[in-house]
């Protein structure tokens, strides 16, 4: 059975979009995965079609109103899929949940428009609430086709090498190392001498290195549960003392 994506939008048009490219577009086209979308406009009331309301409490902007998004998320017809809500009030999108929905049968991905979504209907239909950053879009649809690009180059058969998934960043709780191809040299910055030593233990040592030096320095979240886990032995990798000081520390 391929990954069954489902989008409920006001702007069905902009699928497949990016995802109709590339190793997504490919494996749309082969079968991996499918796509479908409801337009929430389709469930709208009266003559205009209305999916929107005031804000109870006053405000600006407009909010989806439950009865119209509970009625488009039904002709999606979710079964065992999780539905998510794209948000900015989400819970930060991690690769873990990526994976987790990857080995799955797929995902009803709700994407808000204005001011939101009403809150009882994310709360009846059990919405996993995800943000893909710390910035406001103008809706969930660009969100949207965020989560399933990262949900579908992990399908099977969808990357051509396995172990790409596996040094890329993340993988194990660090930003990945950078990379370097010809030339050797290039406006006299060298490629580091151990990447073209041979020397396969002493290139994953670098590697290694490197990463955790990126990860220190820029996400210094995403380091201190990598140290987390190294003490209680769950990091991925070599053993390695994190007590002492490193280069860059």
């Amino acid at each position: 059975m391929s990954f069954h994506a489902s989008i409920v939008t006001l702007f069905p048009e902009m699928f497949p979009g990016p995802l109709g490219f590339s190793l997504a577009g490919r494996a749309l086209r082969q079968g991996a995965w499918r796509l479908d979308c409801v337009n929430i406009r389709d469930h709208g009331l009266g003559r205009h079609r209305q999916v929107d309301d005031a804000p109870f409490g006053g405000g600006a902007g407009m909010v989806l109103r439950p009865d119209v998004v509970d009625a488009a998320v039904a002709a999606a017809d979710p079964g065992a899929r999780p539905v998510v809500c794209l948000t900015p009030r989400g819970v930060p999108l991690q690769q873990a949940m990526v994976r987790e929905w990857a080995a799955g049968p797929g995902l009803v991905l709700v994407c808000g428009r204005y001011e939101g979504i009403d809150q009882r209907v994310i709360e009846a239909r059990a919405m996993q609430e995800v943000s893909v950053c710390d910035a406001v879009l103008s809706g969930g649809e660009i969100a949207a086709m965020v989560v399933l690009d990262a949900c579908i180059r992990l399908l099977p058969g969808v990357m051509g090498a396995a172990e790409s998934a596996e040094e890329e960043s993340f993988a194990g709780g660090l930003l990945e190392y950078p990379h370097y191809t010809r030339p050797a040299e290039w406006q006299g910055r060298a490629v580091p001498p151990v990447l073209l030593s041979g020397h396969h233990a002493e290139v994953a040592r670098w590697r290694r290195e490197q990463a955790e030096a990126v990860t220190r320095a820029r996400r210094p979240d995403l380091w201190k549960a990598f140290l987390e886990r190294a003490q209680s032995g769950l990091a991925a990798g070599p053993a390695r003392d994190y007590s002492a000081p490193t280069e860059g520390s």
